[in-house]
């Protein structure tokens, strides 16, 4: 069965490099993009423990007599079929339920403000809902389309963490990219982190993809982000505390996505990869 990512279209400028970002992904990891173009601003996601409801700001319904004409349009200047996911269930006639189905998930750090109020340091609390619930790893698009040609993995140790550094691997291989390690050293020593993923008997997979593991010891964690290749795909792993705003991994994660506009690949605490 073709896996696939799900998409929900803006029609505007900035929804268009979110499309294009989705399809640069599927093209690198052959999967294919099912684009959804809202016909209302709400919609429901069923997921195992929670139901998400959605709240798009208008932007979503902008010029709708040219919505699809331009997703079609974008898909076959790639050479992808269009597939355009149409609901079949609405739990009220404008409240539509979307399957939690998918493999992949292409969101821009908000989905739920306009345009205007979207800034670097700020992911809306509808896609931290979906980062939880979901057992699919969320790409966070950056503001503009933008190739990535590496991975870079950010590891510190957590359950959560090897659960990134899984998914880095599986990116890695189906891409041929070179994957990048990035650790701030905390009470740990870099052989401790270096042990937990022998551990977790990941060494072998991650000396055939290895390009680099950089350990911060030094200076502030945002300063060493800089380190960090523009054009590299970031991959985390993200965990709830039960209160939304927490989320991400701590402080640590909340200055990654505030500092970098890199695409963001998030694995959740649902997260889990087969095989």
């Amino acid at each position: 069965m073709t896996q696939k990512l799900f998409h929900i279209f803006r029609n505007t400028p900035l929804g268009r490099e979110t499309l294009l970002q989705s399809i640069y992904f599927c093209q690198k990891m052959s999967v294919l993009p099912t684009v959804y173009v809202p016909k209302s601003t709400k919609f429901l996601m069923y997921f195992e423990n929670d139901v998400v409801q959605v709240d798009l700001d208008p932007s979503y319904l902008n010029d709708p007599e040219t919505a699809v004409a331009h997703v079609a349009y974008l898909l076959q200047t790639a050479k992808i079929k269009p597939e355009f996911f149409e609901p079949k269930n609405y739990t009220a006639s404008t409240l539509p339920d979307i399957p939690t189905s998918f493999e992949f998930m292409c969101c821009p750090r908000s989905i739920s403000d306009l345009s205007s109020k979207i800034g670097l340091g700020y992911i809306g609390p509808r896609v931290r809902r979906i980062v939880q619930a979901a057992r699919f790893p969320v790409l966070i698009s950056s503001p503009i389309y933008k190739p990535w040609h590496s991975v870079a993995v950010f590891f510190g140790g957590s359950a959560n963490a090897v659960n990134a550094l899984r998914l880095g691997i599986r990116i890695t291989r189906e891409t041929g990219m070179p994957l990048d390690i990035y650790t701030q050293v905390g009470n740990k020593s870099p052989s401790e982190y270096r042990a937990v993923v022998q551990e977790r008997d990941l060494e072998k997979a991650l000396k055939h993809v290895l390009r680099q593991w950089t350990f911060f010891e030094k200076n502030r964690f945002e300063d060493n982000l800089y380190e960090v290749p523009h054009d590299a795909l970031v991959v985390l792993g993200a965990y709830g505390h039960g209160i939304i705003k927490d989320i991400m991994f701590g402080s640590m994660m909340e200055k990654i996505q505030s500092t970098i506009s890199n695409n963001l690949l998030i694995a959740g605490p649902k997260y889990t990869m087969v095989g």
